[in-house]
């Protein structure tokens, strides 16, 4: 019982060590969904750009670096038929991109356009970006960014995305498990135990692949996995669990359901990824037929061929509750502003509406970057296995919003996070877990007020 206590404690105590330095001024961008990314394609998780580029050319920073090359493919087209360069600059893999950015400004060598993740990154360039409200693309998309307090299209918007639990349907029809009921906690505990005794039968490794090293996988948990405890199941739009959290309170009742859920996924995930593994690990992991399930969503797709995938796969909401919970979280990870400043703003507005209207650009980022168009008038429909398993929910109107997006700068690196990391090295217990999100919720909303 001592060893017990003294193990709590010293988990409870690191935490809280690491956390008495996440004030505003310690804060690092948590990147949005951009930081997921493919260290095969960039060991150093980024993709400078071209040297010998033009001193005329446009500069994007992108933070998906897995759609690197598809971007840059894209840029090609716009070069072709208009004769502007673009070169496409991509961050990712922990890499603090708003930092960079940040970095970018000081040395007077602002990019022409750039990614925000949400409300948190906007903050930082409130005054510095371009009205987009004339734009082609801005007429046909209900996912563009604006400002809160103008209304004015600052952002634009290059894909729907969505995630949860991806499984590969191979196994579970092995196994005997329909994908369909798996919708609230209870179903998933079965599925979990019945895959775990059959592990040898089927071949795989674990259960799932799950990845919760604080380090580079801070926003796969405290970004993506928290964010279905601000709004997973709800309808679009309710973002009630989210304005109570960003005053610093968690609901006792849903964060219990929800620490079972992450209890029951680190119990089943294999141990060695759960607790230093990249993201590179977590995917090879499940895209080798290792894992049933692995706790990514529709971004892996481009990701897949390189493994050689002919396993058929699906998405599911991260089903948490006691209830039945049937929608996903879809929305657009981020938004691309142009800096107002720039040396060609008309060029990098004429770029954003090429991405959004040509169609050899929607092909490529559709088709082969394997994303949902959030246009209107795209027509172009998806092929790659996630991104048509997604498109079912929001054409069934079966998602559920991303609050997590806009969560103050830094919570999810420097602080939700960590606590994951603790609970997935068993430094701390389930009742542990809630009561650490509690406090550091409520303790990082105070020091963090604007």
């Amino acid at each position: 019982m001592k060893k017990r206590f003294l193990s709590v404690a010293a988990g409870v105590l690191a935490v809280s060590a690491i956390l008495a330095g996440c004030g505003s001024g310690a804060a690092k961008s948590d990147g949005g969904a951009d930081n997921q990314s493919s260290a095969a394609e960039t060991k150093a998780g980024e993709s400078k750009a071209d040297s010998a580029a033009s001193k005329d050319a446009l500069r994007l920073i992108n933070g998906k670096i897995e759609i690197d090359a598809q971007l840059k493919k894209a840029a090609e087209k716009f070069k072709e038929k208009t004769g502007q360069e673009v070169v496409i600059e991509s961050l990712g893999g922990g890499v603090d991109i708003q930092g960079q950015i940040k970095s970018y400004k000081a040395a007077d060598n602002m990019p022409d356009m750039f990614v925000i993740g949400g409300d948190g990154d906007y903050a930082n360039w409130t005054d510095m970006v371009a009205d987009l409200s004339d734009t082609e693309f801005a007429k046909n998309t209900d996912f563009a960014y604006k400002d809160k307090a103008t209304g004015k299209v600052v952002g634009f918007p290059y894909a729907v995305e969505g995630y949860g639990i991806t499984y590969n349907a191979d196994i579970l029809e092995k196994a005997g498990i329909d994908p369909a009921t798996l919708t609230n906690y209870d179903a998933f505990k079965a599925a979990f135990e019945k895959l775990d005794g059959m592990k040898d039968e089927l071949g795989i490794q674990a259960v799932a692949s799950v990845a919760a090293e604080a380090g580079q996988m801070y926003w796969s948990t405290g970004n993506h996995l928290f964010g279905y405890y601000y709004t997973g199941g709800l309808e679009r739009g309710d973002n009630k669990y989210f304005d109570m959290a960003m005053k610093g309170e968690l609901d006792d009742e849903r964060l219990g359901e929800f620490a079972d859920m992450t209890e029951l996924l680190f119990k089943y995930a294999d141990p060695q990824v759960l607790v230093s593994g990249t993201y590179d690990d977590q995917l090879a992991l499940w895209a080798q037929g290792k894992t049933a399930f692995i706790t990514q969503g529709n971004w892996i797709d481009p990701s897949l061929p390189t493994y050689n995938v002919t396993f058929k796969a699906g998405l599911l909401p991260l089903a948490f509750t006691k209830s039945d919970m049937t929608r996903i979280l879809a929305d657009c990870p981020s938004w691309w502003c142009v800096y107002k400043d720039g040396k060609n703003v008309e060029g990098a507005k004429a770029f954003l509406d090429f991405l959004a209207t040509d169609p050899d650009a929607q092909e490529i980022l559709v088709k082969e970057a394997g994303m949902i168009s959030p246009y209107k008038t795209s027509t172009i429909e998806p092929e790659t296995p996630l991104a048509v398993s997604l498109k079912k929910y929001v054409d069934a109107g079966e998602t559920s919003s991303w609050a997590w997006s806009n969560m103050p700068e830094g919570l999810a690196q420097n602080a939700l996070g960590l606590v994951f990391d603790s609970f997935a090295k068993g430094s701390i217990t389930r009742d542990d877990f809630v009561t650490l999100m509690k406090s550091t919720m409520a303790d990082y909303i105070a020091n963090n007020k604007k």
